[in-house]
């Protein structure tokens, strides 16, 4: 708003004259600013992100060798042979599809493990419509993720990678991808949850708190990225649930995808620690109900923890004493509360150094020094 004041007297026309020169003022100013307003806004944060990111995705095509399992021709009904011919028992080359990120401008992709593993051939397509073969570097099951490096001449954008610690349940979720060979697709949703255990999914042999969202995750959309509202990258899509609780969507978070990627492209692998040994859950509640029961063998101890339901023969926690119905209860002087809280404080130790824990025995508590080893059985 302008206040005008002055001490001088000016003729009734004259005053009259530059009050409405002011307010025509007044009015011109704010109707520009409103239109600059709505042209500045006709796009929604979403294209704006997606602009972000969108030149750093891309899609990853794959190729392997299945190899059929040989049998007796004369087992083959005559009838069926003069109907359908001798059967091909040669190899067959099985076509695969998923997506990736660029997340430096030398050409280096992050994507899902299971998009490339066992497979023979790679070819990338860029978000320009250029196609290069590429590399894979290394991979890791465990957490399902792997490096590819692009055969390109071209200038990379890679994509600005987020921290997905700062994220909120309620944020922005945006994934990019090609599902269904359906490439440039974007989907918005929020981010459902996060530190989704993914053994709570049925995935035993995985390592992985996940972020969960309901922004649709289709097949074809793994090894794409998850963004925020401003395009920076939170995480790597990889499951989608089917049938109960469908439209579910999980992605690994990105900072733990930026560890796994520093280490496969310096080693060409991922050492995960393990002690060797199968747990479960254990809490008060659920101790005092086993207690109550006449015919259990066992009393447990009625506090919460990580229950050894078995021990692996020869591993390190054999070696080191480790029994059947000991309850972990402390790892590195840091409470366990279950199983999950222990594996974190496994997943964070160091291979062949002591790792510390304290357990309760027959009711009585004991410390045992276990010397992690490297997980086998996963390269």
């Amino acid at each position: 708003m302008i206040v005008f004041q002055s001490s001088m007297r000016l003729p009734g026309y004259l005053a009259s004259l530059l009050v409405l020169i002011i307010v025509i003022g007044t009015q011109v100013e704010p109707s520009l600013a409103i239109e600059n307003s709505i042209q500045e806004s006709s796009h929604s944060f979403v294209a704006e992100a997606v602009r972000n990111v969108a030149p750093a995705v891309v899609r990853i095509d794959t190729e392997r060798t299945i190899e059929h399992e040989q049998f007796d021709p004369t087992l083959i009904d005559p009838l069926l042979r003069d109907l359908l011919g001798e059967p091909n028992l040669g190899p067959e080359r099985q076509r695969g599809q998923g997506s990736g990120v660029l997340i430096n401008d030398d050409g280096l992709v992050l994507t899902n493990a299971h998009v490339v593993e066992r497979v023979d051939d790679v070819q990338v397509t860029l978000s320009n419509g250029e196609k290069c073969n590429a590399e894979v570097i290394g991979k890791d099951l465990v957490t399902d993720l792997a490096l590819v490096r692009l055969d390109t001449g071209s200038k990379l954008n890679a994509a600005p990678l987020g921290n997905s610690e700062e994220l909120e349940v309620g944020d922005w979720a945006i994934a990019l991808g090609t599902p269904y060979g359906l490439e440039r697709t974007v989907t918005l949703g929020i981010v459902s949850s996060l530190h989704r255990n993914i053994s709570s999914l049925g995935f035993s042999d995985k390592r992985l708190d996940l972020i969960q969202t309901d922004a649709a995750i289709n097949p074809g959309n793994s090894g794409g990225p998850l963004v925020n509202y401003l395009g920076e990258v939170i995480g790597i899509n990889t499951l989608v649930r089917s049938g109960p609780g469908a439209g579910l969507g999980f992605a690994i978070p990105i900072n733990l995808a930026k560890s796994i990627s520093d280490q496969l492209l310096s080693n060409g692998e991922v050492l995960h620690p393990y002690l060797g040994v199968q747990l479960i859950s254990l809490d008060a509640s659920i101790a005092q109900e086993h207690n109550r029961d006449p015919n259990s063998i066992v009393e447990l101890p009625e506090r919460s923890g990580a229950l050894v339901q078995s021990v692996l023969s020869d591993s390190p926690a054999d070696r080191a004493g480790l029994k059947r119905g000991d309850l972990i209860i402390s790892a590195d002087d840091k409470d366990v509360l279950d199983p999950n809280s222990l594996l974190e404080k496994v997943e964070s130790s160091q291979i062949g150094k002591p790792f510390l824990i304290k357990l309760l025995r027959n009711n009585r508590e004991m410390k045992l020094s276990i010397q992690p080893e490297a997980l086998p059985g996963i390269s």
